[in-house]
């Protein structure tokens, strides 16, 4: 059973800076930022695998940057030049190794306002 404990929401004015912090248990291969507003889709922001390999979403490339420390089992999002349009509830995903299953977390909600 993968846990996942979610940090660093709040509320920014546009243009302002935030950093997401998702720290996991357990041998985690993938994990991932999603975020999701009411009435659409949850969406890929960013994921990064073990070995460092990551993949940011058009909507979020030269903003927002994904790290992971492996020794901490956590994943960051530094997430600057915050829009309106980044107002959602921010989710961290995993996936362990050698496993198929995919785990989230409870969100994180992220408001850009002025």
């Amino acid at each position: 059973q993968v846990q996942l404990v979610e940090s660093g929401g709040g509320l920014v004015q546009p243009g302002g800076s935030l950093t997401l912090s998702c720290a996991a248990s357990g041998m985690i291969y993938l994990m991932g930022w999603y975020r999701q507003t009411p009435g659409k889709q949850r969406e890929l922001v960013a994921s990064i695998t073990s070995g460092g390999t990551a993949v940011v979403a058009d909507s979020a490339e030269d903003r927002f940057t994904i790290s992971r420390d492996n020794a901490k089992n956590t994943m960051y999002l530094q997430m600057n030049s915050l829009k309106p349009e980044d107002t959602a509830l921010y989710y961290c995903g995993a996936r362990p190794k050698l496993s198929p299953k995919y785990y989230w977390g409870q969100g994180t909600q992220v408001t850009v306002s002025a």
